[in-house]
């Protein structure tokens, strides 16, 4: 059975022959229209192929990355939160919702704890295991109480100001954590503490580290890389 990643690439590699056609005497300039055509008929797949059906496990003989897990961050030097300097840490839960709330670290590990040990994609190719502990963000938006035309969900960061937005279906996806601890024991500011957003139905540039706001909301929002060109939905 072919896996959803072998599944995504081969249907974007029947699109290679009219990107090639469309690198004419314009440059590439020529070839944008086809490439977001080519973008939308690939989100239009992934979102066909990430359900809510859909579960990733790691397997049991995958060693976890542990302390080799990557740490990676946009700011010049690791983002530290600096209580005394910024108050106490809170995750602001708002946007289109009928109760927005501010939720301190202690807040968030009072609601409903999940832990679940799954793979970490990155678009570089390597896959990392780990396991991450938090809450679901669905239960989030229970907490808040969306409104019927939110569609979409965006993650701040006090990391330089990263933020990635994701389609509802995805955020709300039952693997789809606000994680604060991994391996057992809380985020080291290395792997996003004191909270960041972690599941395996995106890659890792969509799951934004260091966490302070999550806003839903009835429109996309775009994202650090995305807006650099990187693929917006970015299934895996």
């Amino acid at each position: 059975m072919i896996d959803r990643r072998k599944f995504i690439a081969l249907g974007g590699s029947s699109l290679a022959a009219a990107l090639a056609a469309a690198c004419d005497s314009q440059g590439p300039r020529g070839a944008q229209r086809i490439l977001r055509f080519a973008e939308r008929r690939n989100e239009g797949l992934e979102r066909w192929l990430t359900t809510h059906d859909t579960r990733d496990v790691a397997s049991r003989g995958a060693r976890d990355a542990r302390a080799a897990f990557p740490e990676y961050f946009i700011s010049r030097q690791m983002p530290v939160w600096d209580a005394a300097a910024r108050g106490v840490w809170r995750l602001e839960v708002g946007g289109a919702v009928r109760r927005p709330a501010s939720l301190t670290l202690d807040d968030l590990q009072r609601l409903p704890r999940v832990s679940q040990r799954v793979n970490h994609y990155c678009v570089e190719g390597w896959t990392a295991a780990a396991t991450w502990h938090g809450v679901r963000v669905r239960d989030l938006a229970r907490l808040v109480e969306p409104a019927p035309e939110v569609g979409y969900v965006d993650f701040e960061s006090f990391d330089d100001g990263y933020h990635e937005s994701w389609d509802l279906e995805s955020a709300t996806h039952p693997q789809t954590l606000v994680a604060y601890g991994m391996d057992g024991h809380l985020l080291s500011p290395g792997h996003g503490a004191p909270a960041r957003l972690h599941s395996p139905v995106k890659l890792g540039y969509k799951n934004t580290k260091y966490l302070t706001r999550v806003m839903f909301l009835p429109k996309r929002t775009g994202g650090y890389w995305s807006d650099q060109g990187y693929e917006w939905y970015g299934g895996v």
